[in-house]
């Protein structure tokens, strides 16, 4: 009986073909991105494996269907949010960024029916996200700040005025200001958390 347990909990394989065909193992069925991307919503979980080579590749897939979805026009990353990603990528802070991306969109996650309840409440010509949006504003702020201390080679291409004053102010002082920043940035999602649990006690 155990043993039945574990399969049932354990993920869907998808099997990826030189034709670039998905297979669903489970229904032995080909299927498609956009059924992959619905199997996200509702929860199924799926590993996708390279047919040929036996390789995971769930992640790429994945990718692929965000994508995608960018593609249609249906915009969730910011120009700004994929430029700061990509700047990351062979940076010493690489290492830090998977966790704390995961942790933020698991706390997002966790409070989204709070959020959608609450949208629900204020829809009265009132903006249900108006509390949260100055708080939005000075967390990207202080993001900023401390990515262009850490990170100031990122803000030469472009912004050549931000890029002196941020060489020019990269300074011991500066450094700590920023771990500061992000300490506060840190906080304040707590208390938007705590405050979404308020809402929902309501």
């Amino acid at each position: 009986m155990a043993a039945q347990n574990e399969d049932k909990d354990a993920p869907i394989t998808i099997k990826k073909y030189a034709n670039r065909r998905l297979y669903n193992t489970a229904t032995s069925s080909y299927v498609t991105l956009d059924h992959l991307a619905q199997m996200v919503k509702e929860g199924t979980q799926f590993a996708v494996f390279d047919a040929k080579s036996g390789d995971e590749i769930t992640r790429s897939v994945l990718t692929q269907i965000i994508v995608e979805e960018e593609a249609k026009g249906q915009n969730l990353l910011p120009v700004s949010f994929l430029r700061h990603l990509i700047s990351f990528y062979g940076d010493s802070l690489q290492g830090l960024v998977p966790s704390y991306l995961e942790q933020s969109m698991q706390s997002f996650a966790t409070n989204q029916e709070k959020m959608r309840d609450y949208m629900q409440e204020t829809m009265g010509g009132l903006n249900p996200f108006g509390s949260f949006e100055e708080m939005n504003k000075q967390n990207m702020a202080m993001f900023e700040n401390a990515m262009r201390m850490f990170a100031p080679t990122f803000y030469r291409d472009g912004d050549d005025q931000s890029a002196q004053e941020a060489k020019k102010e990269a300074t011991v002082k500066e450094q700590t200001k920023a771990v500061d920043d992000l300490e506060a940035m840190k906080a304040q999602l707590e208390a938007m958390q705590k405050q979404l649990s308020k809402m929902s006690d309501k």
